[in-house]
């Protein structure tokens, strides 16, 4: 039904999280439509992006420079380091802007199933950068999955002989929620980190 090229961007499209062939098919009609104003400038800037972008050295974050924008801010407090698993994670830290120290992308998290080490993932370098010894406060912020809090207690066991302040995010109800909608380990979490009002 249709071209060699229409079918290897569809293909492609379906392939990124949360489009399957019928979005794809979708999505790349309404890149083919509106070609001069949408595809090609697109194309483009995924080509600038492919070719610019590059890993932090110093946190792991996708920059166009190395060290990236987030560590080379004066204005951050280098005293403070939040360890996500992902540069996905460390985006939706920063959307909040409540977050004003410096990061960490481990690059996943511990998992003896599908054989996933510490040294497969950033921990010596997390390790190395607590050395130096000016930071005083990891912020552990790991999702709330088994692999997750097992990689957050591998590294809060490796940082707790170095003297640093290691902290968790909490836990538990979120804002607006009704407790009748919450599973129990969500309630249970809530109980268990309350605090006074």
């Amino acid at each position: 039904m249709v071209s060699e090229e229409i079918e290897q961007l569809i293909s492609l499209l379906a392939k990124l999280p949360g489009l399957g062939p019928r979005s794809a098919r979708r999505a790349a009609l309404n890149l083919i439509k509106r070609k001069e104003t949408l595809m090609q400038p697109l194309a483009k800037a995924m080509a600038a992006t492919a070719e610019q972008t590059k890993t932090c050295s110093v946190c792991g974050n996708l920059d166009t420079r190395d060290p990236c924008k987030l560590c080379n801010d004066p204005r951050r407090d280098p005293t403070i380091i939040c360890v996500v698993e992902d540069v996905a994670d460390l985006w939706a830290l920063e959307r909040t802007v409540a977050f004003r120290g410096h990061y960490h992308v481990l690059g996943g998290t511990l998992s003896a199933l599908d054989g996933v080490s510490p040294d497969d993932l950033r921990i010596p370098q997390l390790v190395e950068r607590a050395n130096i010894g000016v930071i005083k406060e990891v912020i552990l912020a790991t999702n709330a999955t088994v692999d997750g809090q097992t990689t957050a207690h591998y590294i809060a066991d490796r940082l707790e002989e170095k003297g640093i302040a290691v902290s968790g995010l909490a836990h538990g109800v979120p804002v607006g929620g009704e407790l009748d909608y919450l599973d129990d380990g969500t309630i249970s979490a809530a109980l268990k980190a309350r605090g006074p009002i």
